[in-house]
């Protein structure tokens, strides 16, 4: 069982014409200019939904790709690169002060989808202007890694082994923006969720949990149960975990996120730790301990139903889970009784022997691609 947290990627931007700011020396780096504010404006169109182009054309555009968000990561491909180079080029002059002063008129607007205030202003999203470059790269980056997270969940019913390579690719982006990118970015009172050092690496982690998530599918498709599929289950919970630990002892840094956010990150751990349960009671009904299978079963599901997600998708998967184990319960209740008259033991009782969790999963690491075109800056 897996959910999502939609529309990760459904953030928005403010125009940006990079050759209105900066100026060039020479007729290659106006181009270059040119370039970089074209491949940016296309990321624009499409997120902004601003876009006239038809799906047809767009196809065509794109080499054949029919999925808008393959069409999306492809243009973040062509863009990442150019504004990398940019952004170094910006630092090889960080000691002359008219191409600083050039840098703090660039207005980098952008919307966002985990904070709160965002979501219900009636004249549409907020936009948060930071006149950094390197709060555009690491919102580009946030972007990006959305939109693989996305396609990953495409794929999901059809190829589990590109899934997992999907999440695990979103989990090094991730992993890039929080340790190579934000830490650059100058402090600022107001900024999203999404340019914290928190959230990305939040982000890196949940992705894990999500490619763990689907090679434990694969493994349970392989004919593997029992212990393995705990260990896996148990796995994910504690990435989970981890994303939420840091999240809470991030809130002096971003106390604008939303609380659904929380509360996605506690359904998973809560669904992955029933389901780890459920092998690691089969596992021990298999070793001949029925009765404290039985009692494990009890005290997980009472405590499952002490906490309810408030999102309608969620509680539907949760139910689904939870009616999974009662189903489970139930009838190892009418074996014990028929079968094994095993002592259950009461809740205080248990030895609640845990999954060993294990983590087999690592994010696939995020190399930029540097493409070396020299600018030339009128200074």
């Amino acid at each position: 069982m897996m959910i999502s947290y939609p529309g990760l990627w459904k953030l928005k931007t403010k125009p940006v014409v990079y050759q209105h700011v900066i100026l060039a020396s020479d007729s290659g780096t106006l181009e270059q200019l040119k370039e970089l504010s074209s491949r940016r404006k296309a990321i624009e169109d499409s997120i902004n939904e601003s876009s006239f182009i038809t799906e047809a054309i767009a196809r065509e555009m794109s080499g054949g790709l029919t999925s808008r968000c393959e069409q999306d990561i492809q243009k973040l491909e062509s863009y990442l690169p150019l504004l990398e180079n940019f952004i170094h080029h910006i630092n090889l002059n960080a000691k002359n002060r008219q191409v600083m002063y050039w840098v703090t008129e660039f207005k980098m607007r952008w919307s966002s989808v985990l904070s709160p205030s965002s979501l219900f202003n009636l004249q549409g999203p907020k936009f948060y202007q930071v006149n950094d470059m390197y709060f555009e790269l690491g919102m580009s980056l946030f972007l990006y890694g959305a939109l693989l997270r996305e396609r990953a969940f495409q794929v999901l019913s059809s190829d589990l082994v590109q899934s997992a390579t999907l999440f695990r690719k979103a989990a090094g982006v991730y992993n890039y923006a929080a340790q190579e990118v934000l830490t650059n970015l100058h402090w600022t009172q107001e900024r999203p969720a999404e340019a914290t050092l928190s959230v990305p690496s939040v982000m890196s982690l949940i992705c894990l949990a999500d490619a763990q998530a689907v090679t434990a599918r694969k493994a349970r498709e392989n004919g593997n149960t029992g212990g393995l599929l705990a260990k896996l289950h148990y796995g994910v919970k504690d990435f989970l975990v981890e994303a939420i630990n840091i999240l809470q002892d991030a809130t002096k840094q971003c106390k604008d996120t939303s609380p659904r956010f929380l509360d996605f990150m506690s359904c998973c751990k809560t669904l992955h730790e029933l389901m780890g349960y459920k092998y690691h009671v089969e596992g021990l009904k298999n070793d001949g301990k029925i009765g404290v299978g039985i009692g494990i079963l009890r005290w997980a599901l009472g405590n499952a139903r002490k906490s309810i997600p408030k999102e309608e998708s969620w509680r539907v998967v949760n139910q689904q889970v939870i009616d999974e184990l009662s189903g489970l319960l139930q009838k190892y209740e009418h074996e014990n009784e028929f079968v094994w008259h095993e002592k259950i033991p009461f809740d205080d009782e248990l030895p609640l022997p845990l999954p060993q969790a294990a983590r087999i999963v690592s994010p696939i690491p995020y190399h930029p691609q540097k493409w070396e075109r020299e600018l030339m800056f009128k200074l």
